[in-house]
């Protein structure tokens, strides 16, 4: 006889731990904690080069700076009212919680804009976003950075990153490209890194200019000044796409596999959130699930680079 007692208990849909269970088909899940935006100040602006400036951003409220993290690798959206926004990468130590600084190359509409700011402009940022390089997983390792151009700018967060963790780390070495001395970023930092950090810079131009007398050439031709342990190293790429495959072809042929070599992918990236579909790869959006990927998974996206 069935028990008169039974009741199939009432769902009551408007519960939270009955809501949260339905899967975020959207993945937006996140972006509720890093789409917001905070005001932030420009406290300082450096003149790296005739295209590219380093903008140091304080955010204003005392609660919002606190709670601020992010991870080297990460990227967030700069925006400026009235002209729009741009994905940046974060450029600065994530262990400082009172500054970030945003190495930006003039290049477009907002970039411009950004330009003509001086110290104490007021701007918003929103992140930060993506994915990030996996630095503890490469503690206890050789670490290779390579920068071509602008590139060095991502690559400065994990240098930091490293810097402050160093006692973690066995040979870590810099190659750094560009196509004229006079576009080397970061050059006031070269003695830190090297001195101080006890990291190996190599650096490399296409074409000399009077007063260079360091080296001429392609960035892989800084390869044959180091010795590499494939089974115990690192790499992290960043720079223009055209660069990847020869690198990391480079690299594959040195014998480091594919899924320990990193690289930033930003390119087309415009709303940080998959929205606008700008940086789509096949059902990959470089803004959501990168803009760091392993090579391994670079090759495997048609039209990635």
């Amino acid at each position: 006889m069935p028990d008169k007692h039974f009741v199939i208990p009432r769902q009551d849909i408007n519960r939270e731990d009955f809501t949260s269970s339905i899967p975020d088909f959207n993945r937006r899940s996140e972006f509720m904690k890093t789409d917001m935006g905070h005001k932030c100040i420009i406290t300082s602006i450096v003149r790296l080069t005739e295209q590219e400036k380093l903008f140091k951003l304080r955010i204003i409220d005392h609660h919002e700076r606190g709670i601020f993290r992010f991870k080297p690798g990460q990227f967030l959206m700069l925006e400026l009212p009235g002209y729009g926004d741009v994905p940046i990468s974060i450029s600065s130590s994530n262990s400082n919680h009172e500054f970030l600084e945003l190495c930006i190359r003039k290049a477009g509409h907002v970039t411009s804009a950004l330009f003509t700011l001086d110290e104490g402009a007021h701007v918003a940022i929103r992140g930060p976003f993506g994915s990030s390089f996996p630095m503890d997983e490469m503690a206890g390792n050789n670490v290779l950075l390579i920068a071509g151009g602008i590139g060095i700018a991502p690559l400065r967060a994990p240098l930091f990153w490293i810097s402050e963790h160093r006692e973690r780390f066995l040979n870590v070495a810099v190659l750094y490209g560009v196509k004229e001395p006079s576009q080397l970023l970061f050059t006031y930092q070269f003695d830190e890194w090297e001195k101080i950090n006890h990291i190996t810079l190599h650096t490399i131009a296409e074409h000399a200019e009077a007063g260079w007398r360091g080296k001429n050439g392609m960035i892989t031709d800084l390869f044959q000044d180091i010795s590499i342990d494939p089974e115990h190293t690192y790499a992290i790429v960043c720079g223009p796409p055209v660069m990847f495959k020869i690198v990391c072809s480079y690299l594959d042929n040195l014998g480091i596999p594919m899924n320990r070599m990193f690289v930033s992918l930003e390119r087309r990236m415009h709303c940080g959130m998959g929205k606008c579909c700008r940086c789509m790869v096949g059902s990959t959006f470089t803004c959501v699930d990168g803009p760091v990927f392993d090579y391994w998974t670079v090759m495997n996206l048609k039209e990635a680079i």
